[in-house]
């Protein structure tokens, strides 16, 4: 039984590194170790999600979730939508409080960096044109999927009102024009 130790780590590592284990192989069997119920929980709703079989216990503060794949040959292979948009408006992620929002935010840009389905574009107007500029802390998840092939842009008036324009570490700076038309011909968007 191959053991994933993820003890200590945030959210949302414990799933990426259970699902990139899970990926690659054809069967086996894991044991994940976390050290709270949310990490235990989101586990198990990644293990239930592939179809894989598994069951959690909770001993001496820690959480197990053992998993159990077994090789299917009858699966369809999901399919995905490849010309997916994300357009982002603000540096943080949701509202409310935007210290976690800076926080959700940094977590959504990793696992999105860490998924084996990438947008073709991301869109950064307004306060999200922080994102790609100095001082971002999502920069690193950024340049990861720019290497997968991710086009990122920038609103130039918005790096501009925010005097960011010299400030941009990733991607072009881009115009409403191509914004609109990277929008219109997107098969799929998602707005943060």
């Amino acid at each position: 039984m191959h053991i994933i130790d993820c003890k200590g780590l945030k959210c949302p590592e414990p799933v990426i590194n259970t699902k990139k284990y899970l990926d690659s192989i054809a069967e086996g069997e894991a044991q994940i170790v976390v050290d709270n119920q949310t990490a235990s929980e989101n586990v198990s709703k990644l293990c239930k999600s592939l179809g894989v079989d598994f069951k959690t216990e909770n001993k001496d503060g820690l959480f197990y979730v053992y998993a159990k794949k077994q090789e299917c040959i009858t699966c369809n292979p999901m399919t995905f939508d490849d010309n997916l948009v994300i357009f982002i408006g603000k540096s943080v992620l949701g509202s409310g409080d935007d210290k976690l929002g800076e926080i959700l935010m940094k977590s959504y840009m990793f696992a999105l960096s860490e998924s084996d389905k990438i947008p073709k574009t991301l869109i950064f107007v307004n306060g999200g044109v922080k994102l790609t500029t100095e001082g971002s802390n999502v920069i690193e998840s950024l340049r990861s999927l720019k290497a997968k092939g991710t086009e990122i842009l920038s609103c130039g008036t918005c790096l501009d009102f925010y005097n960011l324009q010299d400030k941009l570490l990733i991607g072009e700076i881009s115009n409403m024009y191509t914004i609109i038309e990277k929008m219109n011909n997107g098969s799929n968007m998602i707005v943060l």
